[in-house]
């Protein structure tokens, strides 16, 4: 049984990494849909609110706020599962908390890629919402590593680094998840 978790600034691959998963049946829990759902919970929109939802639980709740909420998602997929990867944790603190929650179960992941390619691929599937007076990439990036990515990054098991093309990144995705299956 293991516990992989993704690591990596927006637009670096981890929701691609995800998609590899599910194609291989590894249930895959998104770390983000706690914050998509309590944006709903209080009534906001989360492509415009996504991020300032999730630096407020935090805040409110403490660093672990999302991977607690997140805990029983992961445990819940373990039952039916011997391998679940969680996409898109985003703080050391977290790590610390999956890794003493799993031991050696859980093997951390960071997905990278240059800034240019990254704002290339958020651009491409519409999620760079600056025209709209959202979050530039530059400014993601720096909340990102306010909340301790740079931390977590640096702590990776595995890094895979995402600059070629799509199915040669899959593939090392695949091989990935083969090995800790």
């Amino acid at each position: 049984m293991g516990v992989i978790g993704t690591v990596g600034l927006p637009g670096s691959g981890k929701g691609e990494a995800a998609s590899v998963a599910r194609e291989m049946a590894i249930p895959v829990v998104t770390m983000g849909d706690v914050i998509r759902a309590e944006c709903r919970r209080r009534g906001l929109d989360p492509a415009d609110h996504h991020g300032e939802i999730a630096q407020r639980l935090r805040e409110e709740e403490g660093p672990l706020a999302i991977a607690e909420r997140s805990l029983p998602r992961v445990e819940e997929a373990l039952e039916g599962s011997d391998t679940v990867l969680v996409d898109g944790l985003r703080s050391d603190a977290e790590v610390e908390h999956f890794e003493d929650r799993f031991g050696e179960r859980f093997t951390l992941v960071a997905v990278v890629a240059p800034f240019d390619l990254r704002a290339e691929r958020v651009g491409a599937r519409g999620r760079d919402n600056t025209d709209r007076g959202g979050e530039s990439l530059a400014a993601r990036d720096e909340r990102e590593l306010g909340f301790g990515m740079g931390a977590a990054i640096e702590r990776a098991d595995v890094t895979i680094e995402n600059e070629g093309g799509l199915e040669s990144f899959r593939a090392r995705v695949r091989e990935l998840l083969e090995e800790e299956r």
